[in-house]
């Protein structure tokens, strides 16, 4: 893609690589040397820029901050055997960014300001996309309403910033995770397929009680009945139910993650048959009763593949006796990552090369 976008770049004075130890990367708590931001106002995006990575100074009258209008995204970028970097799917992203934008009432980013945006920003911090196995560059646009003003109405300006941080494994061990029947993540008509911030907000409580039973995260139902099973806390769930893959189909109360797709079309080049199709609550706890479940996992950018050790329902739960050697979740994500690593052919065109 040719672009004529200027992004005015500012470099940090000192560098803070060297105080990060590589080998012990905890998840979203280290941040690259540099943030790109660009403002909206007047109806256009202008003065894209990349400065060192430092706090904002924000109105406490800020919009965003008492109306909620702010979106994000995630991936990763991997560095190859070769030397290069590798940003997995960007263009899904950013496709995805703007359908929530358009959701919560926020003006689309174009192709030019995104894209460009992530490739002059990661090439700048190139040096810190970790070269270990199981590590890789987190990177996290996002957007947020600008308005200092207390009224609710869409804001007339906003804030568009990408910054990024190299991450360890978002799950140390294979996940518990409880079928919520009470609490309401997402509901037909509402925001449940958008990056929201305040999504993630509305999950904490039942998560955090969830984690007092001794559980990892959530699989939510639907808002309606508490019937049909739908996606978990930080990724979308799929099940290995009489050798078949089964999961729910992306929907306006479902996110269309990227990770997931990326999971069940490597599932079908291997020529497995993938049934998207919706699940109920009783079907699942059925075929579990029944011993019909051999495996589930979630599917997520940070968490990529996740294997799902034992599924709480009422007051069951079944142990799923994961096996890493033999889970096919352990070869779909070794296939997975040797893609985004460039170990073997990208041949479903995923990588943008930095």
């Amino acid at each position: 893609m040719q672009t004529t976008l200027e992004i005015d770049i500012r470099k940090t004075e000192n560098s803070r690589i060297g105080q990060v130890d590589f080998d012990n990367l905890p998840f979203g708590r280290i941040f690259s040397d540099h943030m790109l931001i660009s403002d909206y106002g007047n109806e256009s995006w202008k003065n894209p820029h990349i400065m060192p990575y430092q706090d904002l100074h924000l109105s406490p009258a800020n919009s965003a901050i008492h109306y909620g209008q702010s979106i994000f995204e995630g991936m990763k970028a991997f560095k190859s055997a070769d030397g290069r970097v590798l940003l997995f799917r960007p263009y899904e992203n950013f496709q995805r960014f703007n359908r929530s934008a358009e959701r919560m009432c926020m003006p689309q980013v174009s192709e030019e300001l995104f894209i460009e945006g992530l490739r002059t920003l990661i090439n700048l911090d190139r040096d810190w996309v970790p070269p270990q196995e199981g590590e890789a560059l987190y990177v996290r646009p996002f957007m947020f309403a600008m308005d200092d003003y207390i009224g609710i109405k869409p804001s007339d300006t906003y804030k568009f910033m990408i910054f990024t941080c190299p991450v360890g494994a978002y799950y140390a061990d294979p996940v518990r995770v409880k079928i919520e029947t009470h609490f309401t993540r997402a509901v037909k008509g509402g925001v449940g397929f958008a990056k929201a911030a305040g999504n993630y907000a509305a999950s904490l409580y039942p998560s955090k009680m969830a984690r007092e039973q001794g559980f990892h995260q959530l699989i939510w139902t639907d808002g309606q009945e508490h019937k049909f099973v739908e996606e978990s806390g930080t990724m979308n769930v799929i099940f290995v139910i009489n050798g078949a893959l089964r999961t729910a189909p992306t929907s306006e109360t479902i996110l269309k993650g990227v990770t997931r797709d990326s999971v069940l079309t490597i599932a079908r080049d291997w020529g497995m048959e993938v049934n998207e199709s919706p699940l109920e609550v009783a079907e699942l706890v059925e075929s579990l009763r029944a011993g019909k479940v051999s495996e589930a996992f979630g599917a997520g950018t940070a968490a990529t593949v996740a294997p799902i050790s034992a599924i709480g329902h009422e007051d069951e739960v079944f142990d799923l006796g994961y096996s890493k050697e033999s889970a096919l979740s352990t070869k779909l994500m070794t296939e997975l990552e040797a893609i985004k690593r460039g170990q073997i052919e990208d041949r479903f065109g995923w990588n943008m090369v930095i």
